[in-house]
């Protein structure tokens, strides 16, 4: 047992972060234009709405209140000393966390069900979406199981994880853990592992600038309607021979 901890915890996160750095600077610079999430919502417009808005907004919050509570754990273990503070705290984490899994749910449905997004769909974007299925079941499955997870995490996942940071790993206290926490530990490095092979790689280029860009005015001379309409031409006006 002591020897599977020291892989899981020691061993396969270095492997993770090393293929993680590597392999997304290598895809970058072999292969750019593919850098992306390769968007299917031409091929399907209606459903992917109610998917990917509440997943990556639920996403985003829940990666930026871990990221919290691994950079400032004593801040999260003052504020959470406050009964009140506390369980405000994990009720919205939990919240996040169903709107993570309602809207996954919704993209997966959308991809398995629809001919045309099973045409582009491969084997690593199945295998990523029940991998990040299993990760937020677990995660929520901890949140209601082990209660209280942003002070148990600040107390001994943090202490971890800055030891993998500081190349001195310490993983006496993620050693005595449930099960359930530590697969969902080591599901969080795969994830990081499979990044610069999968769809996930688009974070990485996500276009924050637009955030502080001026709006851009798009301003239609022509029927929207009419040129739309797939029975009329391609063309508002009929190309003419030279």
């Amino acid at each position: 047992m002591n020897s599977l901890n020291n892989f899981l915890f020691i061993v396969f996160p270095y492997i993770a972060i090393a293929v993680f750095f590597v392999g997304s600077v290598y895809r970058y610079k072999s292969s750019r234009f593919k850098y992306s999430s390769l968007s299917s919502q031409f091929l399907e417009g209606k459903k992917v709405f109610w998917g990917i808005v509440p997943f990556h907004f639920g996403i985003l919050l829940l990666f930026v209140g871990h990221l919290v509570v691994f950079l400032f754990p004593e801040a999260v273990l003052r504020w959470n000393s406050d009964p009140v503070r506390l369980v405000l705290h994990e009720a919205i984490g939990f919240t996040f966390g169903i709107s993570v899994l309602l809207g996954l749910t919704i993209l997966i449905v959308r991809r398995w069900f629809n001919p045309r997004l099973r045409v582009v769909t491969n084997r690593m974007d199945v295998f990523i979406e029940l991998l990040l299925l299993s990760q937020i079941i677990l995660g929520c499955w901890i949140a209601l199981g082990y209660r209280w997870g942003s002070s148990w995490f600040a107390s001994d996942l943090s202490p971890y994880l800055w030891s993998i940071v500081t190349l001195d790993p310490q993983i006496a206290a993620i050693s005595a853990l449930p099960v359930v926490i530590k697969l969902h530990i080591v599901g969080a490095f795969l994830i990081l592992l499979l990044i610069p092979f999968s769809r996930l790689v688009h974070f990485l280029v996500a276009p924050f600038h637009y955030i502080w860009r001026r709006y851009q005015v798009v301003m239609w001379y022509w029927d929207k309607k009419d040129i739309r309409d797939p029975k009329t031409a391609w063309q508002a006006t009929r190309p003419k021979n030279n």
